[in-house]
């Protein structure tokens, strides 16, 4: 068997692996923490309205303020109605992604001697490539001053999406990508 052929299924399964996590980022503005740490109450910004139903329905905002809502109860803020003059404001956009990772090994470097593909006894390293293609979901919360209507903090987590995913797999998900955000939420001052 080629070395190529016998590596092919370790590597895919690295690159799986490797997609397999949620990537989180947050960015806020440095002059609102002092603000953001005396948050206590927050409302919900209208259901956003976008193109692809597989993002923007009724399932997938409810799994995401329910998420958000635990998270921030679980904390100590309370959710108000939008006209009680809350502290800040929540919204979130997502969106899908088709996306393609092409690896290329060369089967000449980082492996043992083998005198039968060694290239000093007569092999070749012949590279192997491989493509994968998939879909990326990304969701993005904003906090929004509301007294000041401006954004303050926004959130993104971006993972792979599963072809087919349950309900209860969706929604597991979506709760990760929330408890990770929300982790770095509010953001310490910078010293």
């Amino acid at each position: 068997m080629r070395l190529p052929l016998r590596i092919a299924p370790f590597l895919l399964g690295l690159m799986l692996a490797a997609c397999a996590g949620i990537e989180v980022n947050t960015h806020y503005d440095p002059k609102a923490v002092p603000q953001l740490e005396s948050f206590r109450t927050y409302a919900w910004l209208p259901q956003p309205e976008g193109k692809d139903p597989r993002v923007y329905n009724d399932i997938i905002d409810s799994y995401i303020r329910q998420a958000v809502d635990q998270e921030l109860q679980g904390r100590g803020y309370k959710q108000v109605e939008a006209n009680a003059n809350p502290d800040f404001r929540i919204g979130w956009q997502g969106a899908i992604d088709s996306k393609v990772d092409v690896s290329t090994v060369n089967s000449y470097y980082g492996y043992g001697w083998d005198p039968y593909w060694n290239p000093y006894y007569g092999g070749v390293g012949m590279p192997y490539t491989h493509v994968y293609e998939y879909e990326e979901g990304t969701i993005i919360l904003d906090m929004v001053d509301a007294k000041a209507n401006k954004l303050v903090w926004r959130g993104t987590a971006q993972a792979e999406v599963n072809e087919n995913p349950s309900a209860s797999t969706t929604q597991k998900r979506i709760g990760e990508a929330v408890d990770e955000m929300l982790s770095r939420f509010p953001p310490k001052a910078e010293k």
